[in-house]
């Protein structure tokens, strides 16, 4: 298993590090949190945590052919994460490693083993700014210089493996180098309310990290953890501002032949996401 260096300065890879710590806790209890209401958030059941069905999502239908496909199982998902997926089994691009698909627009991470075969989904909690780049030297600043419009998630096919922070918290290594990781939901601060979030039914609400992923910590534990036990993946984080094709180089499966993808629509750049005082 691959393994990085800890940072020792007050860097945001650090500080991200840090609040990790926070969710050791919640490894035995459900997470909470307490401050100021939002009407927005109305809290889901609890056992969407490690469940197969994602809110808002559609299961496209494409037609069958010799071309290799993801399996899905009963499983719901967008349109371009089923296209991804597929192309990622028929072309080999995860090389036998498991994967992971982060769908920003949506909200949801789905794990998959070496053979595409779904083995869980969740929803997540992820950068507060829409965009599909990282600031360049953002993995060196501290937390309180990054501003609301450089917190983002970006796009990108990532090699991942499962590490320890500088408190000995199991996290998934994303991307050292701009302190992007995916690790268990945090408490945060009572204003953020990260645990009602992350049940909330509104993909708006999602959106609130300095660009870390946040899942569920019944689902890291059941699901993430033992994909990523003694071995790299590849994580594929979908563009909401580009298309797949522009940013992976995928291709349609359709009857076994590589289709140029078409362009998923217009992504979410014109949509504004405002900051939480």
């Amino acid at each position: 298993m691959q393994t990085f260096p800890c940072r020792a300065r007050n860097t945001l890879a650090t500080q991200c590090l840090n609040l990790v710590m926070l969710a050791a806790v919640m490894a035995f209890q459900p997470a909470s949190a307490s401050g100021d209401s939002r009407s927005a958030i109305q809290p889901l059941p609890t056992a969407t945590d490690v469940s197969l069905a994602a809110p808002s999502s559609v299961r496209p239908s494409i037609a069958s052919g010799t071309g290799k496909r993801a399996n899905f199982g009963k499983q719901h998902a967008s349109v371009e994460v089923f296209g991804l997926a597929s192309w990622i089994v028929d072309s080999a691009d995860n090389q036998g490693m498991p994967f992971m698909i982060v769908d920003k627009v949506n909200a949801q991470v789905l794990v998959f083993d070496t053979n595409g075969g779904l083995t869980g989904a969740a929803s997540a909690l992820l950068g507060l700014a829409i965009g599909d780049d990282s600031t360049p030297g953002i993995g060196e600043r501290k937390l309180s210089t990054i501003l609301p419009h450089e917190r983002t998630t970006p796009a990108g096919r990532f090699v991942a493996s499962l590490d320890r922070d500088l408190h000995g918290i199991e996290i998934l290594w994303i991307d050292y180098a701009t302190a992007l990781s995916l690790h268990r939901v945090v408490k945060g601060t009572p204003r953020e309310q990260r645990a009602q979030r992350l049940a909330s039914a509104t993909t708006a609400d999602k959106r609130i990290s300095f660009g870390c992923i946040n899942v569920p910590v019944n689902f890291y534990d059941k699901v993430v953890s033992p994909a990523f036990t003694g071995t790299n993946g590849i994580v594929y984080i979908l563009p909401e501002t580009r298309t797949a094709q522009e940013v992976f180089g995928s291709y349609e499966v359709n009857d076994g032949q590589a289709i140029a993808a078409k362009s998923p629509g217009q992504g979410l750049a014109s949509q504004a996401v405002s900051a939480e005082k």
